[in-house]
């Protein structure tokens, strides 16, 4: 048995995809204590289980997080509150993050392939181990206060590195 918090806020969504989400995770799931989470199932399920609710709870739409099911998707989570004590520096990193109209987080996606999430002092990255690396690689350019035109040419020579040419901009 599996016991997960996450915000209240993501455990009341969470609930409306109960029915679905247990035969698909294998697993018996609920929601008690308004936040807590309760996964019940074999070990492997569980698992899984626990990282897509931890996902969903990060941020992510139930759909990006059921690709966690994919053994070749991971989900990574970055704590801004480990890194930045004050909450305003915190908030300024989420904003360098997303960008002006979500253009910086809609670009990062675009080029590494991972999908972003900034919630609640944190940001997550679902996607293949090359994904989340290139998304990174731009993401800790912008937590080191470097220009987004840096971080993206950072973030272009690691796609590149990893031998992806092209990309949908």
């Amino acid at each position: 048995m599996e016991q997960i918090l996450i915000p209240r806020k993501r455990a009341e969504q969470l609930k409306a995809h109960l029915s679905e989400l247990s035969p698909i995770l294998k697993c018996k799931i609920r929601v008690i204590d308004e936040n807590e989470v309760v996964v019940e199932g074999d070990a492997y399920e569980e698992y899984t289980a626990r990282n897509i609710i931890i996902a969903f709870g990060r941020g992510f739409d139930i759909g990006t997080a059921l690709k966690l099911l994919d053994d070749n998707y991971f989900f990574k989570s970055i704590n801004l509150k480990e890194l930045f004590k004050s909450k305003e520096r915190i908030i300024m990193i989420e904003g360098r993050i997303i960008g002006k109209e979500g253009k910086s987080k809609a670009y990062i996606e675009s080029v590494s392939g991972a999908k972003l999430s900034v919630f609640g002092g944190t940001i997550g990255l679902i996607g293949t181990n090359e994904e989340i690396a290139i998304a990174e690689s731009a993401i800790n350019v912008l937590i080191e206060g470097g220009t987004h035109k840096k971080a993206y040419r950072v973030m272009e020579a690691a796609r590149r590195k990893f031998g992806v040419q092209k990309w949908r901009a």
